[in-house]
């Protein structure tokens, strides 16, 4: 017999009914929880009776509690037969991927961390192929796990399960470019630097830039919201989407490929896709709004004493370069270390406690060098900064951005990482690294610092030589209890995929997330895209009731 769990808030409870099936009898009890406890909770069922525990996690190294991040149960989806991989071979002849071998890759997230066991990976070219087969999968209630460049740190851009995998590698052609607008339409697959090498030839740049350019495609930039490194200057991509192409779980296209700046038709229905980690629907192109490729750009590379310094450049940095900056980027002295030690980049200035990255990006190479001499200049007198390098050309710029964007790379060679990407208000960021470094003591092997101060997005990670369940009950869920503390977010860029979706609670009220639940469950009914991601296992188990 099945048994169902419906979980029900109001704002001091949560109503928990273990339901039998058939619906002849049912167990229903009032735990004083509040939402953000919920990870807590676990439900049992035995020879007919509901017994309730309400149990702490990670409470200790012993414990044999699994963490709210890991894989929930299977869901009753259907499972490939030979049939189904008759019809997708059909519609995808030479595109329809079942050697294991040729898996592995998509199976695997970037991190090492999370693998599933699918069998089949589709590679279709056209919104039409992904149309008949998400149909397809809908009516064999087939699970569908879309993918891009598969770069994501949370886990959501692999199978859990037996997923399909639906790749957007082979839709990759650029649609259009408007020269004078700026706005450029593509399709999904597109690798961002492929897009920002087309654009740099025609005067433009994206307004998107991340460490994984190199790998990442544009459609998963839009499902999972991405933000990096030009957030400050040109904004999130909820403001530079202007449309998008989206293939719903039941195969219907919605075309919302608008190229207008306004359009105050109705209700915005592209934001609902944008951050959905493709639980909603699965993007199949984009439009977006592209800058013009800046004349002049200069990279300044500072060290700082202390945080409050830092703070207090940035300010300066901000009235004083104005329009020009584009870019502020912080990292601490213990990834300093590990720039120097596993990837061999030399430092370029002497020894600080902080460093920081400063671009700027305009049109006139005299009037933004006269600007940055006269920041630099005050950042000096009022010492703030106690050294620091200056950067105009290329190849130097490269060299210099070098050191933000590769300590995820270096962070690998350290051992097992624990990434968090957490947004905090702006005085409050490092905070968190140094409380995280008192609370753990020397359980950990380092803890690293970096990120966005223009936005207040901390990457915080923490290593050890191999993976520690007793480390982990030490990291989780404090940090996530301090940031909630603090009205802070969870997640500022990275989603939360499948290790962060039962922690949703700590940045979102339980009504909000019910809400999502209901959108879920309207576009979705079935929970066939990506199911186990961005939403909590209760909120999916209500799916499948």
């Amino acid at each position: 017999m099945k048994t169902r769990i419906r979980i029900c808030f109001t704002e001091r409870f949560c109503f928990v009914a273990v339901i039998s099936r058939p619906f002849s009898s049912a167990a229903c009890f009032a735990a004083s929880l509040p939402p953000a406890d919920l990870h807590g909770l676990f439900l049992t069922w035995r020879s007919g009776q509901s017994e309730a525990s309400c149990r702490k996690l990670h409470s200790g190294a012993g414990m044999s509690e699994p963490s709210p991040a890991a894989a929930p149960e299977r869901l009753p989806f259907s499972q490939v037969t030979q049939e189904d991989l008759v019809f997708f071979k059909k519609i995808l002849p030479g595109r329809t991927i079942t050697d294991p071998d040729l898996l592995e890759s998509s199976n695997v997230d970037w991190l090492k961390t999370v693998r599933g066991s699918s069998e089949v990976l589709l590679r279709p070219q056209t919104t039409e192929e992904v149309s008949q087969i998400l149909s397809y999968c809908n009516s064999r209630n087939l699970a569908v796990n879309p993918q891009g460049g598969n770069t994501g740190l949370v886990g959501g851009s692999v199978p859990v399960y037996d997923e399909i995998i639906l790749s957007t590698a082979l839709m990759n052609n650029i649609l259009t470019f408007d020269r004078i607008s700026g706005i450029l339409t593509c399709q999904a697959g597109c690798v961002l630097e492929n897009l920002s090498l087309y654009l740099e030839e025609r005067d433009y740049i994206m307004p998107l830039d991340l460490g994984a350019k190199g790998s990442c495609h544009i459609g998963g930039n839009v499902a999972t919201n991405a933000g990096g490194l030009r957030l400050l200057r040109y904004g999130s991509l909820r403001g530079t989407v202007l449309g998008l192409e989206v293939v719903l779980a039941d195969g219907r296209v919605l075309d919302c490929l608008a190229t207008l700046r306004k359009d105050n038709t109705g209700y915005d229905l592209k934001q609902l896709f944008i951050g959905s980690e493709g639980t909603l629907g699965f993007i199949t192109a984009v439009s977006i709004l592209c800058p013009r490729k800046p004349k002049s750009v200069n990279v300044i590379f500072l060290g700082c004493e202390t945080f409050e310094q830092l703070l207090q450049t940035f300010q300066l940095c901000r009235g004083m370069l104005g329009e020009i900056l584009s870019a502020f980027e912080f990292l601490d002295s213990e990834c300093m270390r590990l720039l120097v030690t596993h990837l061999k980049l030399p430092n370029p200035i002497t020894e600080c406690p902080f460093y920081v990255v400063i671009e700027t990006s305009g049109s006139d190479p005299t009037h933004d060098q006269q600007k940055l001499h006269n920041f630099l200049e005050e950042a000096m007198a009022s010492s703030l900064v106690s050294d620091g390098t200056v950067a105009t050309e290329d190849s130097k710029i490269k060299t210099l951005w070098s050191m933000r964007e590769r300590v995820t790379e270096a962070l690998t060679h350290e051992g097992f990482t624990y990434k968090y990407d957490i947004s905090l208000p702006v005085e409050r960021i490092y905070q968190l690294v140094t409380d995280m470094r008192t609370h753990l003591g020397g359980r950990a092997k380092s803890v690293v610092g970096y990120g966005h101060v223009g936005d207040g997005n901390l990457h915080l990670n923490i290593t050890s030589p191999a993976k520690d369940p007793a480390l982990l009950a030490a990291i989780e869920p404090f940090i996530y209890e301090w940031t909630a503390s603090c009205q802070g977010s969870i997640s500022a860029e990275h989603g939360l995929g499948l290790k962060k979706r039962n922690y949703i609670y700590y940045s979102k009220p339980s009504q909000a997330v019910a809400l999502m639940g209901n959108i879920k469950a309207m576009l979705d009914p079935k929970g066939i895209l990506n199911p186990y991601k961005t939403l909590p296992d209760n909120i999916c188990e209500h799916i499948h009731l």
